[in-house]
C-alpha cells in the first residue's frame, strides 16, 4: 500500500513539476495569496514576449544566487526582449511580511525594470513544485516555455550556460 501511495505521490509531483520545453500550468497570486509589490494580480501569462529570468527564492536564502544576479546584470541586456522577475516565498520565512515587503517596494524603485511579486501562501510551491525554503531560478522563452530550471546556487559554469541560453534565445 505504501508504495502504491508514493507512486500516486510521485507521478502527481511530476505533473505540476516544471518540464524543459513545456509552458507550465497558469497560475494567479493575488488577494490573500499576495500579488505585486507595486499592487494587483500577478498571473503566469505574463511571461511572454520576452526572456524571462524568475527567482523564485526564500528570503532567507536571498544571497544563494547573487553572483548569479551579479552576472545578469553586467550583461546589461535589453529590456524590450529582456526581463527578470522576483517571487518572495514569504511563507517560507519567520521574518515579518511588513518588514519584507516595505524592503521590496524599496528594491521596486531601485530596480524598476524587475517584476517583483509576493507569494503569501507558496502558491508556486504547490502549483509549479518549486522547491520550498530555497533559491530556484527558472529561464523562460518568449513563448512561456521552460528553458532551464535549477533549486540551489548556479556554479560557475551553469552561470555561463544560462547566460548564454538566455543570449541564444533573445
Amino acid at each position: 500500500m505504501k508504495k502504491i501511495l508514493l507512486s500516486i505521490l510521485l507521478i502527481n509531483l511530476q505533473l505540476f513539476s516544471l518540464q524543459i520545453g513545456e509552458t507550465p500550468p497558469s497560475v494567479s497570486i493575488d488577494g490573500k495569496n499576495g500579488g505585486l509589490i507595486a499592487g494587483g494580480a500577478w498571473e503566469s501569462s505574463m511571461i511572454n514576449n520576452k526572456v524571462f529570468v524568475m527567482f523564485y527564492v526564500d528570503p532567507d536564502k536571498k544571497d544563494v544566487n547573487e553572483e548569479f544576479a551579479d552576472a545578469l546584470k553586467k550583461e546589461n541586456f535589453n529590456h524590450s526582449n529582456f526581463a527578470s522577475l522576483a517571487i518572495i516565498n514569504l511563507a517560507a520565512t519567520w521574518k515579518p511580511n511588513i518588514i519584507i515587503e516595505a524592503i521590496l517596494k524599496k528594491k521596486q524603485k531601485k530596480f524598476p525594470d524587475t517584476i517583483y511579486v509576493k507569494d503569501k501562501k507558496k502558491v508556486l510551491v504547490k502549483e509549479w513544485a518549486m522547491a520550498d525554503d530555497a533559491s530556484n531560478i527558472v529561464v523562460f522563452s518568449k513563448q512561456g516555455k521552460v528553458l532551464y530550471f535549477k533549486n540551489g546556487k548556479l556554479d560557475e559554469s551553469e552561470t555561463t550556460k544560462v547566460i548564454q541560453l538566455i543570449k541564444d534565445n533573445l
